[in-house]
């Protein structure tokens, strides 16, 4: 048992060993292997960030508690173990609350833990400091919800949390621990034998052998067979599986965004840069770890091509996920590891490579494509446009494959997908499923500490607003983080007027701002540029130097475009005003 208070016991004299709540949280969160915490200290949780740090649980305090919650949420999916962030009551629970919902959306596994209210106060809405039913309004918005009332439960209530984090479908889940709950004293014995060890928090669910000879008939029939991975599969871990069943097929398969590397971007089965031919012409689809939500087109539409000319195999942990959108002719559900296993078992000799025509009609026309781009990565123009400084990037990432790509924006998000390369799994974290903005350095501070690794931050200048004040984070935690803000003046340009002269126009910043000011004052090193061979040279040093780095990248105000690719989901009056 870790630290304990001792009391004297007044009628028999003997010493009797206690503990509390803020102990017993401690200790559950150790025995189930939590070794960090991210969070932003307060009332009523100030002591506990103290004592864990003491009992060696790292603890990286932010400015604010989305981010801490978006380096909880990334955390989880880098690790596969739940993310801890831990905020104070009220305002701070309900800025973490974002974080908590956006993890639920991508599937994340996180536990946001919050101080809260007494419950005898707030029931009566008697005006306690902070008050807020948290529970209440958590609930909707993660996978689970529990509050601890007493310290003889906060092991059952911690394991519960751990298993709804990461079992089945993973996700974001509240613990609401009562300001009251941490000063508890109980038996140190007793409260040692309250905490649980979550055995076995995922199991394998196994797919059924009818729905795997479904799958496997499906594909042998496939005249254009085309895999798309997930960032399901990138998270499941079974990346020497997934790659042997692609090399194996023979068949085509397509990264989404944070799904890239598994297999390398530069691998010729890959139709990454084929995509729209890829979605049109192919005739069965097997979904890997991806959801045909918005970001597939929803499994229909122009980008299918003909209605009715695709059919769908689905893989998933969730079975309401099928027929989410359109039919699904092979569902096949339980966990990726075992459905990859089970299908990689039946590629066996009479399996058949993909005709020859639909392999070539993609190499083809990737080829084409990159050709196309090609002469725009090469620009070494000043001030540079969003492809020139991208190309640049581009080669930092091909020489260090090892590096963490963090990458949100409009446009710089959009094209940077296409653009860089990625050789290994796991290692480009993005926006992901809502395409929320800043997650940004939230994202690289947790992968700068769970991995070790040199992280490559790329953001729009309007994306790193939403967490810009983490540079101090990083500064103060001397992380290996580089940060690139692309900053063209304003959000999608700096070129935006208001038609009265009175105010700047709506999507218009701070004319020629020096983000890299902002790094220097932390302590870290600041770097302003204004040509890809000069961002090249100035992140290559970063990269190799380890030290906290913000880069300003000078892009032409007038570079970018509306919304980068999803500016029909933008609606455009039809109304003119007369004068």
């Amino acid at each position: 048992m870790s630290a304990v208070a001792q009391r004297i016991d007044a009628n028999d004299a003997e010493a009797q060993e206690l503990t509390d709540g803020f102990h017993l949280v401690i200790d559950a969160l150790k025995l189930n292997g939590v070794d960090t915490i991210y969070g932003v200290p307060g009332i009523p949780i100030t002591d506990f960030g103290r004592m864990a740090q003491a009992e060696g649980i790292r603890v990286i305090s932010f400015r604010h508690e989305q981010n801490a919650g978006n380096a909880a949420a990334i955390a989880g999916f880098l690790t596969k173990k739940p993310g801890i962030c831990l905020t104070v009551s009220a305002p701070g629970f309900l800025n973490g609350l974002t974080a908590l919902a956006n993890a639920t959306t991508n599937c994340f596994p996180m536990i946001l833990i919050s101080g809260s209210s007494e419950r005898e106060i707030v029931d009566l809405q008697q005006g306690d400091y902070e008050e807020m039913d948290q529970l209440a309004i958590a609930k909707p918005l993660c996978k689970a919800a529990f509050r601890v009332l007493h310290a003889a439960d906060i092991g059952i209530g911690v394991a519960r949390a751990i298993r709804a984090a990461v079992s089945g479908r993973p996700g974001g889940v509240y613990l609401d621990l009562p300001a009251k709950l941490f000063s508890q004293v109980m038996d140190a014995a007793a409260g040692e034998k309250s905490l649980v060890k979550v055995i076995d928090a995922a199991p394998e669910q196994i797919p059924g052998t009818k729905a795997v000879d479904r799958a496997i008939d499906l594909l042998k029939s496939a005249k254009r067979p085309l895999i798309i991975l997930g960032k399901g599969a990138a998270y499941a871990q079974a990346d020497d599986d997934i790659r042997a069943l692609v090399e194996k097929s023979g068949i085509p398969f397509l990264p989404m965004s944070m799904a890239k590397g598994l297999l390398p971007d530069t691998h010729p089965q890959s139709a990454g840069a084929a995509r729209s031919t890829a979605l049109k012409d192919s005739d069965v689809v097997l979904l890997l770890g991806a959801r045909l939500n918005w970001l597939l087109s929803h499994g229909k539409g122009k980008t299918w091509g003909e209605p009715g000319s695709k059919k769908f195999i689905q893989v998933d942990i969730e079975p309401k996920e099928m027929d989410s959108n359109v039919e699904i002719a092979a569902p096949l559900v339980g966990d990726i590891g075992s459905v990859v296993s089970a299908l990689l078992a039946r590629i066996d000799g009479d399996w058949q490579a993909p005709p020859a025509d639909w392999v070539e009609s993609i190499r083809s026309k990737k080829e084409a494509n990159i050709a196309k781009m090609a002469p725009k990565l090469l620009k070494n123009s000043s001030p540079m446009d969003f492809h020139g400084a991208l190309g640049a990037l581009k080669n930092v990432i091909k020489e260090r494959p090892d590096a963490i790509l963090v990458n949100e924006g409009a446009n710089t998000l959009d094209l940077a997908r296409g653009i860089i390369d990625m050789y290994q799994p796991r290692k480009r974290l993005d926006v992901g499923t809502w395409g929320v903005m800043g997650i940004g350095m939230g994202f690289a501070i947790a992968a700068a500490v769970e991995s070790g690794k040199p992280v490559l931050a790329v953001e729009g200048d309007s994306a790193f607003g939403f967490s810009g004040m983490e540079v101090e984070t990083i500064c103060r935690y001397n992380l290996p983080v580089c940060i690139v803000i692309f900053n063209n003046n304003g959000i999608y340009r700096g070129t935006d007027t208001d038609p009265t002269g009175r105010d700047p126009g709506t999507t218009v910043f701070v004319k020629d701002s020096r983000y890299d000011k902002m790094m220097e004052a932390f302590g870290g090193v600041g770097v302003n540029v204004t040509t890809p061979d000069a961002l090249y040279r100035a992140v290559s040093d970063a990269m190799d130097s380890g030290k906290p780095t913000l880069i300003n990248a000078v892009i032409d105000p007038a570079a970018g475009s509306e919304s980068g690719n999803i500016g029909s989901l933008n609606p455009q009056s039809v109304v003119v005003r007369k004068k």
